[in-house]
């Protein structure tokens, strides 16, 4: 269902066995004075610790801590969902091919983002609405690149000036990850030092998950596994409590069976509010279809949906999906919503 489109270069459970020296023993204090000495000596040497150990302690700690809260409060302070709705635009501010997000110049884009929050909170007064810029930061390739993996990441200034854009505007942001013949675990570091500030969250891509398929990206449909989700939501955790920050969103795009094997498996963390996203293009009918079989029928936390300018009104009479038709017609009703 979903259009593939890549674009070129210039876009850029717990093992706590700590790992201590062996102390000297209570033994006899018999024995020659350099040997006494010697034993005393060692006695003063630093201990060495399993920091990597210790941090995984400080990981299981702030997990409890956070479990208790969000069994007594609902979720974590700041935390976004349920109590507002997303409503994003999606794309890269380089590139017309990705989306809305640079599609069109920048203040005429706003505009109309503007335009549509208003739609949505007409639609449903009871939630507020949090925009949101969905920004494609590390990109999946139809080139293989210097390693081969068929992916590249954004520029330094393509995603600093994409931050001040949603800083300027109220939005939060999401750095969208596609990691062609790559994985998460040597991709999603990259983003560690953006993730830092409160505005910004992640999305990961399986549709452009190759390397169980063997192929680039745009042969088949890619494939993320419960163990990646959770590599994903461990990751977004470890920043909010070292950074103590309030809870990411981590979505995660769908719009087939396989993109998601072993559901039942994903692990929630109250640091991480995961939407499972059906991001498929088509007529209405089509689009309802699979967000009951993939999203409904298969639930993990939260839920959104993705409307396309281009390919959801192709062939006519079809049409993009109003707020309010979204909002009748889906069940649960998405807390995000995505435009591309």
């Amino acid at each position: 269902m979903r259009h593939f489109s890549v674009f070129g270069a210039g876009l850029t459970t717990l093992g706590l066995a700590l790992s201590l020296t062996t102390l000297p023993g209570c033994g006899s204090r018999s024995g020659t004075e350099s040997e006494n000495t010697a034993a005393a000596a060692d006695t003063t040497k630093p201990v060495v610790v399993d920091t990597v150990a210790l941090k995984r302690q400080a990981m299981m700690r702030d997990s409890l801590k956070a479990d208790s809260i969000a069994k007594k409060n609902g979720q974590l302070p700041g935390a976004i969902l349920p109590g507002h709705r997303i409503v994003a635009f999606y794309g890269n501010i380089r590139a017309k091919g990705m989306g809305i997000l640079g599609r069109e110049p920048k203040e005429q884009m706003l505009a109309k983002f503007r335009k549509v929050q208003k739609e949505w909170q007409e639609a449903d007064p009871s939630l507020p609405i949090q925009p949101a810029l969905h920004s494609v930061t590390i990109t999946a390739q139809a080139a293989a690149g210097k390693d081969g993996k068929y992916r590249l990441m954004n520029s330094k200034s393509t995603i600093d000036e994409t931050i001040q854009w949603a800083k300027d505007n109220n939005c939060i942001v999401f750095l969208d990850v596609q990691v062609g013949l790559s994985d998460l675990e040597h991709e999603l570091h990259k983003l560690e030092p953006w993730l830092k500030d409160p505005i910004v969250h992640m999305g990961i891509d399986p549709e452009f998950a190759m390397q169980t398929k063997g192929v680039r990206p745009g042969k088949k449909i890619g494939t993320y596994d419960a163990k990646d989700v959770n590599y994903a939501i461990n990751f977004l955790a470890r920043i909010v409590s070292e950074n103590k920050l309030p809870p990411k969103v981590l979505t995660v795009h769908r719009f087939t069976q396989g993109m998601i094997t072993n559901y039942k498996n994903i692990k929630l963390d109250p640091r991480v509010q995961v939407v499972m996203h059906m991001d498929g293009w088509g007529n209405p009918t089509l689009k309802k279809d699979s967000y009951k079989a993939y999203i409904e029928k298969q639930p993990v936390q939260y839920t959104g949906f993705k409307l396309f300018y281009e390919y959801d009104a192709r062939p006519a009479p079809h049409h993009i999906m109003t707020p309010k038709e979204v909002l009748a017609e889906l069940n649960p009703k998405p807390l995000y919503i995505q435009y591309q």
